[in-house]
């Protein structure tokens, strides 16, 4: 879901990454639901992709789903 809003601005994931002030690679990880990011760079995130509660929950629970 991050990916597709992503795409859907027109950003890259290295233009992501220079926004959230985060490597590349742990851009990636967050863009393909491998980690929950920490909470500094969750709000950035949600505020640059206007991401609603909804999608936010959506979000979080895919990635907590597997890792209990």
């Amino acid at each position: 879901m991050i990916k597709e809003k992503r795409k859907i601005l027109g950003y890259t994931q290295q233009k992501m990454a220079d926004l959230l002030n985060i490597s590349l690679r742990q851009y990636v990880r967050i863009d393909t639901e491998e980690d929950l990011p920490r909470r500094d760079i969750l709000k950035v995130l949600i505020d640059i992709l206007n991401l609603s509660n909804e999608e936010i929950g959506q979000y979080i629970r895919s990635i907590t789903k597997g890792k209990k």
